[in-house]
């Protein structure tokens, strides 16, 4: 259930669904397999070669439904109640409840029709922002390979059924109740169980829905979905969470300031109403409205709707957000950390050159390499050596796959043993040292091997060596085979663009340093580096490293946890960091990082520890993650302003007034009908037209606030100008009722014109404000000239020409002097804050 409040605003991530298995101090122990995996194939009446047929898996989803836990949602009624119950309701209550005892029926319904208004107008936009994080969620799946009618396909786990053969391997997620076939893996269960220690699980062993596969792979028949599972939970790769978003601190800092000050003022009120002699409850509502003008009443409904609406727009380019702190930290980050596979590359591998060793031929080579790669896994090399070999019509004899070892970065190669024309064969392929010191070759041999390789790296090729034996004999190098991975056509000027927008590309790639510099050329990046170079100088001098990080463009040779190093090197540097990954291995680095970016087609648990996912390959969906994020920045701070300003400029209003007029210069009416009016106005800014920022933003935004403080001062002391020129020309010292409306007038159109102002940080003319913000504005000016008009409870009707003369001195100053003086100010802080980057103000 996707849960909407603030300070701690609704994210949403990657992750698995936790299943209190922990109610018992035993330690938890998996059921013995009642039979084997045969045995419970045929009971299913499904194959492992060929699975089940498209038509009898229609038939039982129909009949099963969908592998899925149906979602326990609220009744809208109840998370219509809860918009009664918060900080800003129990104020307005509260100020309904004085307006009783004290006879004010009138401002009681008033406040109690402006309480169901906000109710409404929160639960709709939430509604709205509900409907946008379910779209997410329905793009938010697992994938699983599911083999169906003899071929492997790629199927959301919501539609396996029982009877289902399925692929799984290191980084998956058990997306149902399973029963392995063949193949062996390390799982971790410690969301099931609580227990973190792994559990190796073989043929005829049974797999449980929501564990995760850390080592290994093998095949599975599906024995139970959704709720008949073994936990009756399965995986859900969306779950509601809360981390604490920089924004969040910001705004708590400076809504804390804006109470205190308040307070003081309201103090400074009460002390003066007690040596009037003025009664404690006239005084007390009044104390209480202003007090509610330091509440962000609309911000969660506008922060939520601003970051859902964005999510949900650049699903549309690419990029799932998982945590919508991604979103913010987007605007921030200053360096990515690129896979070059994917990201910076076409992903397509190729083979480019079958190079066998003397006295071997290419088709020998070609198909032990073929023997020692597996369709099922869905990995790019081994896909391109398959396609190789179905190119040149390579034969096939019947063989039969005794054992299969995928490759991983502690190995460094897969091996399989297979059975064929009676003779047992061993092959592997994999890195050159790893497979030539695999099949005896002494350190000359392995120098030439690596020459060898080097020119084809001076190409931008990579080179695996590939090695067989028979019937148990000594491993016999059979040669190389060169792959090709060309530079996608627009990154060389997608990095660029990424550079103009003050974010710096670091390429990180497991393949050799001649290869990785080849491609960094074609890329526009000049520096790369052995990963190895800097784990060494880690170890001797971190600050160095830090630096070495710092100054290159990337590092070749790089493994899972050399990632994480780099990251971190980063961060202690203050850089804001994104990183790309995709295997299990790099989810260390990913969480770590403040952008974790899942590339097109990840493990699951690379999504899980990501804060975005990518669903195209390349860096444009990234560049507009960044744009949107530093939009929504924009939209923000533009609230934080306005309400700073606002605040300083009201509550200053009423106190000084009072303290000099010695009464209320506007009723406890027209403190709460501008609350709404200009909170909800400012909803609609989750829509404004904003232009991003060309640099990375910064939460150091304390010299911004100063310029809004002085911009509330002066609003303030031009409200009071207004308000003593009233009080001589029109006749307002010895009417009460022209006197308050005169003062609602005043805050109001002063409110309303400084939205234009501060939603620049420049001349105001230099964007247009969206329709909606339009309309809204307009709406608002519309009330509150109606109200001055007619007159409103205590608020008597005032000549159209009074209410004109507000409107266009205010006007004027909001828009002219005011706005000169926020754009000189504004350059300065701007320049400031960039000068001293950080996450908080």
């Amino acid at each position: 259930m996707i849960c909407y409040a603030f300070p701690k605003a609704t994210t949403f991530r990657w992750g698995i669904v936790r299943f209190i298995a922990m109610t018992t101090s035993e330690p938890f122990q998996a059921p013995p397999a009642a039979t084997s995996a045969t045995t419970r194939l045929a009971e299913l009446q499904s194959r492992a070669d060929v699975g089940l047929s498209h038509k009898e898996a229609a038939l039982r989803l129909q009949r099963d439904g969908p592998n899925e836990i149906p979602e326990k949602k609220r009744h809208p009624l109840q998370q219509f109640a809860k918009k009664f119950w918060n900080l800003s309701a129990w104020m307005i209550e509260l100020i309904a409840i004085l307006s009783f005892v004290i006879h004010k029926s009138l401002d009681m319904w008033i406040a109690l029709v402006l309480l169901v208004v906000n109710a409404i107008l929160g639960f709709a936009q939430e509604q709205r922002a509900n409907a946008a994080v379910a779209a997410l969620r329905s793009q938010l799946q697992v994938m699983t390979r599911v083999l169906r009618e003899g071929s492997w396909q790629t199927l959301s786990a919501q539609q396996l059924v029982k009877g289902d053969v399925v692929r799984i391997r290191a980084g998956d997620f058990v997306p149902a109740d399973l029963q392995i076939i063949e193949g062996v893996l390390q799982v971790d269960q410690s969301a099931l169980t609580g227990e973190s220690h792994e559990v190796e699980q073989r043929a005829d062993g049974d797999l449980y829905s929501g564990s995760v596969v850390r080592l290994g792979e093998a095949t599975g028949v599906v024995i139970a979905t959704g709720t008949a599972t073994w936990f009756g939970r399965t995986t859900q790769l969306v779950e509601t969470a809360h981390p604490k978003l920089h924004v969040e601190k910001v705004i708590a800092r400076v809504v804390r300031w804006l109470v205190i000050l308040v307070s003081l003022l309201v103090g400074l009120t009460l002390l003066a109403a007690f040596f009037e002699g003025m009664p404690l409850l006239r005084v007390l509502p009044v104390a209480l409205a202003i007090l509610m003008n330091a509440v962000p009443v609309a911000l969660p409904v506008m922060f939520t709707v601003s970051m859902a609406l964005g999510s949900l727009d650049l699903t549309r380019q690419g990029v799932l957000i998982t945590q919508l702190s991604a979103v913010e930290d987007a605007a921030t980050m200053d360096v990515l950390c690129a896979d070059k596979t994917g990201t910076l590359t076409c992903n397509r591998l190729t083979v480019a050159q079958v190079l066998p060793q003397p006295g071997i031929s290419e088709t020998t080579l070609l198909q032990a390499s073929r023997w020692a790669s597996n369709e099922a896994n869905n990995d790019p090399i081994d896909l391109a050596i398959l396609q190789a070999a179905k190119a040149r019509a390579l034969p096939s004899p019947p063989f039969r796959i005794l054992s299969f070892s995928p490759f991983s970065a502690a190995t460094r190669r897969t091996e399989a043993v297979i059975e064929v024309d009676g003779q047992q064969l061993r092959c592997i392929k994999g890195a050159l040292r790893t497979v030539g010191a695999a099949a005896g070759l002494d350190e000359p041999a392995l120098a030439a091997l690596e020459l060898q390789a080097d020119q084809e790296a001076a190409q931008g090729r990579r080179a695996l060596a590939v090695a067989c034996a028979t019937n148990g004999a000594a491993l016999k190098l059979l040669g190389l085979i060169t792959l090709y991975d060309p530079p996608r056509p627009d990154s060389r000027q997608l990095i660029a663009q990424l550079r103009e927008m003050g974010i710096r590309v670091k390429m990180l790639t497991g393949d050799a340093l001649p290869v990785a510099s080849e491609v960094a050329r074609q890329l526009g990046l000049a520096q790369i580096l052995r990963a190895p170079e800097l784990r060494a100088l880690q170890s001797r001098a971190a600050a160095q490293a830090t630096a070495l990080t710092e100054s290159v463009d990337g590092f070749a040779e790089v493994f899972p946890e050399d990632k994480f190093l780099v990251v971190k090197n980063l961060q202690n540097a203050g850089h804001i960091v994104g990183m790309t990954g995709d295997g299990v291995n790099d989810a260390p680095a990913l969480r770590q990082s403040e952008v974790g970016i899942a590339v097109s087609g990840a493990t699951d648990v690379a999504k899980g520890s990501a804060s975005a996912v990518l669903t195209t390959e390349g860096l444009s969906n990234i560049i507009a993650l960044v744009k949107t994020g530093r939009a929504i920045y924009q939209r923000v701070l533009t609230w934080i302003l306005y309400k700073v300003a606002q605040t300083l400029l009201k509550a200053g209003f009423v106190v000084v007034s009072f303290l000099v007029l010695g009464k209320f210069a506007i009723s406890l009416l027209g403190i709460v009908l501008l609350v709404f009016m200009n909170d909800f106005m400012m909803i609609s800014l989750a829509t404004d037209h904003v232009r991003p920022s060309p640099m990375p933003e910064t939460w150091n935004i304390g010299p911004q606030i100063k310029v809004a403080a002085v911009l509330g001062l002066l609003m303030l002391a031009e409200g009071l100008g207004l308000l003593g020129y009233g009080w001589i020309h029109f006749g307002l010292e010895g009417a009460r009722g022209p006197l308050l409306t005169y003062g609602f007038e005043i805050l109001g159109a002063f409110a309303l014109f400084s939205v234009f102002s501060l939603r620049e940080r420049t001349a105001f003319w230099h964007s247009r404000p969206s329709g909606v913000l339009f309309v809204a504005v307009l709406f608002d000016a519309l009330l509150a000239a109606g109200i001055g008009l007619t007159g409103l409870a205590e608020m008597e009707a005032l000549p159209a020409g009074d209410i004109a003369f507000i409107f266009v001195m205010t006007g004027l100053l909001a828009l002219g002097p005011n706005d000169w003086v926020k754009t000189r100010l504004m350059a300065r802080a701007l320049s400031s804050g960039r000068a001293n980057p950080g996450h908080n103000s």
